[in-house]
C-alpha cells in the first residue's frame, strides 16, 4: 500500500497537467475590493452588513496574513500576472515614467490570468475596474479575457462617467446610461450575466474587481439608511471596538497592542457636536458602498448556483489596499453638492475612519506599514476546504493568486510569449492552506511604492516610509508596528537591508525621487 501511495505521488508530482485533465477542475471567481480597510467586512469585526461574504468564510477559511501590494494599480497587476508589480511593468500607476518597470501598462514579459489559463481550456472573463492599461492595445480584451465589461480608468463617479475615464464593453468604448446606472450594481450584473451565458462545457475563470468602497463616497439612499447614526461614537471608540472582536476571533493575537491613534487624526471628543452628524454620514457612505458590493457577489453567488458551478468554484475575496486617507480637495470643490452620499458630491471619508478601517493597523494606502498592505483574504470551495470557518496563519501574497489557480486547474507556465521570454512566477500556490497544511515558509516578500519600501523574512519586517530610516519589526511579537527594533538588532537591520537592495534589484525597482520628476 505505501508503495502505491508513493508512486501515485510521484505520478502526481511529475505530471500536473495531466491529473487535472483527469478531474473536474474548479471554476474560479477572484472577487477585489478597492480601498477598503482589513477590518471593514462583518467577517473580519467590521461593521458593514456582509452577509454573502459572512457564509463565503463560514464555508471557507480566513487568512490573517494576507499581503497586497499597497495600491490599486500595482496590486491589480500582481494579481493578474503572479509577478511583483515592477516586473509586470505596473511599478506605480498608469503614467508612462519612461523605465520599464514604472511604463505603467502590463509588458510583455508577463502573462495574464487569462493568457495562462486560456490554453488550459477555460473560459476567461471580467467585469470591474482594470487600470493596468489605459489604451489599445493594453485593454482585458488584449490580454486574453473572452469578455469585458467595466472601468478602464481609475476611480469616477458611480451613477455616471467623469470625464477623462474610460469604460469598455469587450473591445468598445462604452457609455453607460444618463439614468437608472450604479457603477457596483453594473459590475455585479454583468458578472452575473457572464456566469449564465459561459459555455457549459468549460470551466469558468471570473474576474470581479470593483470600484468599492473607493472614493467618491456614493451609494442608493436605502442603503446610506441602514447605517445613518452608527458611527456616533467615532473612531476612538470604533477601533477599540474593533480590536475587540479582532483579537475575540483570532483574527490578530490578543499580545498585539492597538496601533496608538495616527497623530494626524485628532481626538474624536474634540471634534465638535456640529461636526460629527458630517463625520457620521460619511463613514455611513462608505459601509453601504460595502453592503452594495456583498449584495451584488450575492448576485453573482445565485448565478453560480443556479448554473451548476458554485460547489466547485473556488471563491477568492480580497481588497487592493488598505483604507484610504485621501482628501480630494480639487473634486470636492468643484461638486454641486457638499453632502456625501448623491451623484452630484464627490468627497472621501478620510484619516480618520481610514485609520478605523485599518484597525489595528498603521498607516494607509499607498504606505507599505501592515495598514497599508494587510488585505482580508476569504477562500471558500464548496466542501472543499479543510477546517471550514477557520483561520489560516501563514503568511501569503496577491501574487500567488494566479500560480494557485494554475496550480489548481493543471496549466502550465510557458517559457516564452509571442516569442518572448517570460519573466518566471514570484508567487506560488497556496492550495495546500486550503487543504489544511502549512505553507513553506518564503524566503523574503518585498514592497514598494512611491519610495515606501519593505522587506519581510520569516516573521521580521523591515519597513521605511520615503526617505525616512529603517524601521525594524518583530511580527510575531507585536505586528501593529509598534517596537521599533532597528536600535536593538543592528546585525539584522544590516543584513535585512542588503536582502531589501538585491530584491530591488532584481524585481527594477528605482529611487522615487529618480522616477517622480518631469519626463521629456
Amino acid at each position: 500500500m505505501e508503495m502505491t501511495r508513493r508512486h501515485f505521488a510521484s505520478l502526481l508530482a511529475a505530471a500536473p497537467a495531466a491529473f487535472a485533465q483527469r478531474r473536474e477542475r474548479p471554476n474560479f471567481l477572484v472577487i477585489m475590493a478597492d480601498d477598503m480597510g482589513f477590518s471593514d467586512i462583518g467577517c473580519y469585526g467590521g461593521e458593514a452588513s456582509t452577509p454573502n461574504l459572512d457564509r463565503l468564510a463560514r464555508r471557507g477559511v480566513r487568512f490573517t496574513q494576507f499581503y497586497n501590494a499597497a495600491r490599486c494599480c500595482p496590486t491589480r497587476a500582481a494579481l493578474l500576472t503572479g509577478l511583483y508589480p515592477h516586473q509586470a511593468g505596473v511599478g506605480h500607476m498608469v503614467q508612462d515614467r519612461g523605465v520599464p518597470a514604472y511604463q505603467g501598462y502590463l509588458n510583455d514579459r508577463c502573462l495574464t490570468m487569462a493568457e495562462a489559463l486560456k490554453p488550459a481550456g477555460y473560459s476567461v472573463m471580467m467585469s470591474g475596474k482594470w487600470h493596468v492599461g489605459e489604451n489599445r492595445p493594453h485593454w482585458p480584451v488584449d490580454r486574453g479575457f473572452d469578455q469585458y465589461f467595466g472601468l478602464i480608468s481609475g476611480a469616477s463617479n458611480f451613477f455616471r462617467l467623469d470625464e477623462g475615464r474610460k469604460m469598455a464593453l469587450n473591445n468598445e468604448p462604452y457609455t453607460p446610461p444618463k439614468e437608472g446606472f450604479y457603477m457596483t450594481d453594473a459590475f455585479s450584473e454583468h458578472a452575473a450575466r457572464m456566469v449564465r451565458e459561459a459555455p457549459k462545457e468549460k470551466p469558468l475563470a471570473l474576474y470581479l474587481p470593483y470600484t468599492a468602497p473607493h472614493w467618491p463616497l456614493h451609494a442608493h439612499p436605502h442603503d446610506i439608511d441602514k447605517y445613518r447614526g452608527k458611527f456616533m461614537m467615532g473612531w476612538d471608540v470604533l477601533r477599540e471596538q474593533r480590536y475587540e472582536r479582532l483579537t475575540a476571533a483570532g483574527l490578530i493575537d490578543k499580545r498585539w497592542p492597538l496601533s496608538p491613534r495616527d497623530p494626524e487624526v485628532p481626538a474624536w471628543n474634540s471634534i465638535p457636536q456640529k461636526d460629527r452628524e458630517d463625520w457620521d454620514l460619511r463613514m455611513a457612505v462608505y459601509m453601504a458602498m460595502i453592503d452594495s458590493m456583498d449584495q451584488g457577489i450575492g448576485r453573482v453567488l445565485k448565478s453560480l448556483e443556479q448554473t451548476g458551478r458554485l460547489e466547485n468554484t473556488l471563491v477568492l475575496f480580497l481588497a487592493d489596499n488598505g483604507g484610504c486617507h485621501e482628501v480630494i480637495t480639487n473634486h470636492e470643490k468643484k461638486a454641486k453638492s457638499q453632502v456625501p452620499g448623491g451623484p452630484d458630491s464627490f468627497t472621501s471619508y478620510r484619516r480618520g475612519w481610514a485609520n478605523a478601517s485599518n484597525t489595528p493597523f498603521r498607516m494607509f494606502k499607498s504606505w507599505v506599514h501592515e495598514g497599508g498592505i494587510s488585505s482580508p483574504l476569504i477562500a471558500a470551495w464548496g466542501d472543499r476546504v479543510a477546517n471550514p470557518g477557520g483561520l489560516f496563519h501563514d503568511p501569503a501574497h496577491v501574487i500567488d493568486i494566479v500560480p494557485t489557480m494554475m496550480d489548481l486547474a493543471g496549466a502550465s507556465y510557458p517559457a516564452t510569449r509571442n516569442g518572448k521570454p517570460l519573466t518566471p512566477l514570484a508567487g506560488r500556490s497556496f492550495a495546500p492552506a486550503l487543504r489544511g497544511q502549512r505553507l513553506q515558509a518564503r524566503a523574503i516578500t518585498g514592497w514598494e511604492h512611491q519610495g515606501q519600501r519593505a522587506l519581510r523574512q520569516g516573521d521580521w519586517k523591515l519597513v521605511a516610509k520615503h526617505n525616512q530610516p529603517w524601521e525594524l519589526y518583530d511580527l510575531a511579537a507585536s505586528r501593529t508596528e509598534v517596537n521599533d527594533l532597528s536600535a536593538k538588532e543592528p546585525d539584522r537591520l544590516r543584513g535585512m537591508v542588503k536582502l531589501y537592495e538585491a530584491w530591488a534589484r532584481q524585481t527594477g525597482v528605482e529611487p522615487w525621487d529618480k522616477i517622480n520628476r518631469p519626463q521629456g
